[in-house]
């Protein structure tokens, strides 16, 4: 398959975030410059769970992890939107 349809970053956190809010965790974005030391390190995304207010996962690949929860079909494609 040549063409791939493509889908923003931020459709792809919202297919994301509705899934894993069902096991009350969420997919956070890290702030470019965040004042915050706890948030250094952990990536541009990271997981925090709702119950206990703790990151469960660092690093998180936003591709790889919309194909593990099947939000993102093989068709399709991510790109990161231009501010």
């Amino acid at each position: 398959m040549a063409n791939k349809a493509r889908i923003s970053a931020r459709a792809l956190i919202q297919r994301i975030n509705r899934r894993l809010t069902q096991d009350y965790v969420v997919l956070k974005i890290a702030r470019q410059r965040s004042p915050d030391p706890s948030v250094l390190g952990h990536g541009r995304y990271y997981i925090l769970d709702l119950n206990d207010n703790v990151i469960t996962r660092n690093d998180v690949d936003l591709d790889a992890l919309g194909r593990e929860l099947g939000v993102l079909k093989p068709w399709e494609e991510v790109y990161e939107e231009q501010s």
